[in-house]
């Protein structure tokens, strides 16, 4: 199994954003606080959506969109590959076609797509980085938005060209969109890692600066309390 290094790395600065100005809305956590923050069950008020997303180490984007009100479940896994080559250990060859992801349920009524976006772009990862991602590098780390209908598909080029066109980054942003065709669940000691795992050097140095980054910039849509992970059936 390979393991995550704790080196230092991390995101590139994207200061350029500014909440409300870029994107339609504003969104994370310290080191410690996953544990004090009580992970709660979100019931969503209608019927549901889900949004998936790929930005490097899936712990960290787990734990981003665990803390955005609406959301109801985040699960870590794979997209891009076949079923066969569907686990950490064959993905970390980079040979597999799978990205690490995470598969987003959420709430309409409470938060939009485009509000998870301006979360995934601002937030959970710098999507200037090819094929890596801080400290991790490989093809299983790259940016992507695995949309599920057009409107997603449509949502998510907009965006990508309103901050292209507002130079919002330094470097080109290399965000692949394209269709979902599968989504496989993570192994179960992946799921609420970075939440159960506060101190781990990796967790300190790349993930929990994340959440606190989430609140600073977009404290309408953070909530303190965790959505707790609840298994595929």
């Amino acid at each position: 199994m390979s393991i995550k290094l704790a080196a230092v790395g991390g995101l590139v600065l994207v200061g350029a954003i500014q909440a409300g100005a870029l994107l339609a809305g504003s969104g994370r956590e310290g080191a410690g606080q996953p544990r004090a923050a009580a992970a709660v069950a979100r019931a969503a008020t209608g019927p549901t959506d889900v949004a998936v997303f790929s930005g490097g180490c899936f712990w960290g984007i787990q734990l981003v969109f665990q803390h955005v009100k609406g959301v109801v479940n985040a699960e870590s896994g794979y997209v891009g590959g076949s079923a066969e080559t569907a686990s950490y250990d064959r993905i970390g060859s980079g040979s597999t076609g799978h990205a690490e992801s995470v598969r987003v349920t959420y709430d309409p009524a409470e938060v939009s797509y485009e509000q998870l976006l301006e979360v995934f772009f601002s937030v959970a990862h710098d999507p200037t980085q090819l094929n890596r991602q801080g400290p991790d590098v490989g093809t299983q780390y790259r940016s992507a938005i695995w949309y599920v209908n057009a409107d997603q598909q449509r949502t998510a080029a907009a965006v990508i060209e309103r901050l292209t066109r507002a130079k919002a980054y330094r470097r080109p942003i290399v965000t692949e969109v394209a269709p979902l065709e599968a989504f496989y669940l993570a192994e179960a000691y992946h799921q609420d890692y970075a939440a159960t795992h506060p101190n781990a050097p990796y967790i300190v140095i790349h993930d929990a600066p994340k959440v606190r980054e989430l609140a600073r910039r977009h404290p309408a849509l953070y909530s303190e309390a965790r959505a707790a992970y609840v298994a595929a059936r």
